[in-house]
């Protein structure tokens, strides 16, 4: 294949995918520099910055910019061809040797551009995937996704509750049942509570200063919720790159903000401003009634577990936050929680048609 100076591959990426990847890997290949130009509409449910982002990290070595284009497609259309062209332009307004891409109009493309087109793989036959196959069934082409658009997907639940309501076992239970579904769903992974782990930190920085300290003696400051706020979401948004569709989480930001209230007296912004950035589709709140308390040294006492079972309610439904409350036994609630899973996932994380269009 001929070598250029400037190349441009464009596409709406909608979402991006090993297809789009193997595109603009081949035309890097064949190119001085790059220039991928991302296309969104206003309708459609993923926002232009998401995917130009995700662009950028797949394809560090390429430029990648964006473009608003409300225009529908109507390839028979001189009128249409150019107004799309002028957004095209706007947005790449140097001078382009080739066009890249998988589709008929490519030759049209090129000779609007003046530049050769170059097609590539046109019939999918090393990457049998379409954008339109992955908003139709995100799950079956779930390998044909990389690590960003794959957390962006991911049905998010969250499993929160008082001290000693058994969060940990559903979670962990809960990931487990899906693994053993196989196929895709064998990598459904688990979070576990990074607020346990920090407790503990502080317990043993504690014991090193006075040894015989417990629990009781730990003090927490509020500028502690952020961080272990923070550190949540982060392993959160880890697991969800490298996972399954579904994701499980041993508490989240959100129930930090409630912590912080147990102990602090008061909501905490910072804390606050963390949840707000989450991602999460369903929590699950276990109850405390039911379950024996157990104290295991990082606990306050299972006088606090009502407060905190009320607490969490009232702040998920006032927060419109999509929640089931697990009641009974272990094996009941277990049942609860994978129905209320697969509802979520039955719905799936729906992707709004784009601008129609006539080819």
């Amino acid at each position: 294949m001929k070598r250029y100076g400037h190349g441009l591959v464009l596409g709406k990426f909608y979402p991006p995918h090993a297809g789009h990847h193997h595109l603009v890997r081949t035309a890097r290949d064949h190119c001085e520099r790059l220039t991928v130009l991302v296309c969104a509409s206003s309708v459609e449910s993923l926002s232009l910055e998401d995917r130009v982002a995700w662009m950028r990290e797949i394809h560090p070595d390429v430029l990648v910019v964006g473009a608003v284009d409300d225009i529908p497609v109507d390839l028979h259309d001189p009128d249409v061809w150019a107004a799309h062209m002028a957004v095209f332009r706007a947005a790449v307004p140097e001078p382009v040797d080739a066009v890249f891409t998988s589709e008929a109009y490519g030759e049209e493309l090129g000779r609007r551009f003046g530049a050769d087109s170059v097609c590539v793989d046109p019939d999918r036959t090393l990457f049998p995937v379409s954008g339109t196959a992955v908003r139709k069934d995100p799950v079956g082409c779930w390998d044909f996704l990389e690590p960003p658009v794959r957390a962006a997907l991911t049905r998010r639940v969250v499993v929160l509750g008082a001290e000693s309501t058994g969060t940990t076992t559903m979670a962990r239970a809960l990931a487990d049942h899906y693994r053993r579904r196989g196929g895709v769903w064998a990598r459904t992974r688990y979070v576990p509570e990074y607020g346990r782990a920090y407790s503990e930190g502080k317990l043993a920085e504690l014991r090193a200063e006075r040894p015989g300290a417990d629990w009781a003696d730990v003090t927490f400051r509020s500028a502690d919720f952020p961080v272990i706020a923070q550190r949540q979401a982060e392993m959160e948004e880890e697991a969800a790159r490298d996972g399954s569709p579904v994701l499980f989480c041993d508490t989240d930001a959100f129930a930090t903000t409630i912590w912080h209230e147990r102990y602090m007296g008061t909501t905490s912004t910072a804390t606050g401003e963390v949840a707000a950035r989450g991602r999460q589709h369903l929590w699950l709140l276990t109850d405390h009634r039911g379950v024996e308390f157990e104290d295991d040294g990082l606990r306050d006492g299972e006088h606090l577990r009502p407060w905190m079972t009320a607490r969490f309610l009232a702040q998920l439904t006032h927060t419109g936050r999509r929640t089931a409350v697990l009641t009974g036994p272990h094996e009941e609630r277990l049942a609860a929680a994978v129905a209320a899973v697969d509802a979520l996932l039955a719905e799936g994380p729906y992707l709004a048609d784009p601008l129609p269009e006539r080819r």
